[in-house]
């Protein structure tokens, strides 16, 4: 079966990855939100029709897990951690100066699909409270006055 619709055709290589069949549908909702880095409905019909599966189904997958997204999200993920601790030493700031810098607050991406900013409940690192999370890089003692540095160093390092 061909894709109509130019977008879809980074769907035919994920689908050709998987037997036709509902075990397969969180292995293939995974990829789509790395293909696409969101669930598209016109992508989710596509899977819904090709895996036998009611598209109420596949709704049902993706609006439980939180890892997936209905919305676009943007290229890297800011995570401000808003457990007790990180609450108390200022995770509030550090989603302030977002805001202010980026023009978008926790659940939102920003308008050129740069960031999508998140709020987690623990990341686990308490002793370094507040914790920022920007990509995969871990900002301990996050200071809203260093976002920026945080933001141009982007992910892709470890924790520091």
């Amino acid at each position: 079966m061909t894709l109509a619709c130019p977008e879809l055709t980074r769907l035919e290589p994920i689908l050709a990855r998987y037997p036709a069949r509902e075990e397969s549908l969180i292995q293939v909702l995974q990829d789509v939100q790395r293909a696409y880095r969101y669930l598209p409905c016109h992508v989710l019909e596509q899977v819904a029709a090709r895996l036998h599966v009611p598209l109420a189904r596949v709704f049902s997958v993706a609006t439980f897990y939180k890892a997936f997204a209905l919305t676009p999200q943007g290229e890297t993920t800011i995570q401000v951690c808003t457990g007790t601790a990180c609450h108390i030493r200022g995770a509030e700031r550090l989603i302030d100066e977002l805001r202010d810098r980026l023009g978008a607050g926790p659940g939102e991406t920003t308008a050129d699909r740069r960031f999508t900013i998140r709020t987690v409940n623990c990341v686990g690192a308490c002793a370094m409270a507040p914790v920022l999370i920007v990509g995969d890089r871990y900002r301990g003692n996050a200071k809203p006055a260093a976002i920026g540095d945080y933001l141009s160093e982007g992910g892709g390092g470890h924790a520091h």
